[in-house]
């Protein structure tokens, strides 16, 4: 495995040796010891799988408390996976990541604590797959708009999104709750 890094220097986008030939491929999507090479140490505890179609966004989404760092990948399609930086001391702050991930290109993200997460579906259906260091806390289940004019993303949509209720109410980034 490669990491590669991104204008965040803590958000990577990893790389899997891939062994491909006739049959198929092969790769492994998780070695804790290679994950460590990489400086990726912590240790996940759940493990969650979603199915999208065309033009959903989900997110932006994080846990004000019990933060979790996520391994993210697409086992099926593509997205276009977001981050925004939420820590107060961070000279990244407020600055986003954005990176086409999907099955063929079989890029991961790593997402360390203390940033919000979305993506939006770019193929006809995607299936969304992540690893979490700590789980779901819905008391601490925070949500910031995902077309927040402060953050300023730039979703390569093709349409109207779809967006669920939750998500549509989400706080603006001067309203949303930081990490220290």
């Amino acid at each position: 495995m490669i990491a590669l890094q991104t204008a965040i220097p803590e958000v990577l986008i990893v790389e899997p040796r891939v062994f491909g030939d006739e049959r198929g491929f092969f790769f492994e999507s998780y070695n804790r010891t290679e994950m460590a090479r990489l400086g990726i140490t912590d240790v996940f505890v759940q493990d969650n799988h979603s199915r999208s179609v065309k033009n959903v966004v989900r997110g932006l989404h994080y846990q004000i408390q019990k933060p979790q760092g996520k391994l993210v990948r697409v086992t099926a399609g593509v997205v276009f996976d977001v981050v925004v930086d939420l820590r107060r001391a961070s000279p990244t702050l407020g600055k986003w990541v954005g990176v086409e991930i999907s099955a063929d290109n079989k890029r991961m993200m790593w997402i360390p604590p203390g940033f919000a997460h979305g993506f939006a579906v770019l193929s006809e259906f995607a299936e969304f797959q992540y690893k979490t260091t700590d789980f779901y806390a819905p008391q601490f289940e925070r949500c910031i708009r995902w077309d927040d004019p402060v953050i300023g993303i730039v979703w390569p949509l093709e349409g109207e999104p779809i967006v669920s209720p939750k998500d549509r109410a989400g706080a603006s980034f001067a309203q949303a709750e930081m990490f220290n």
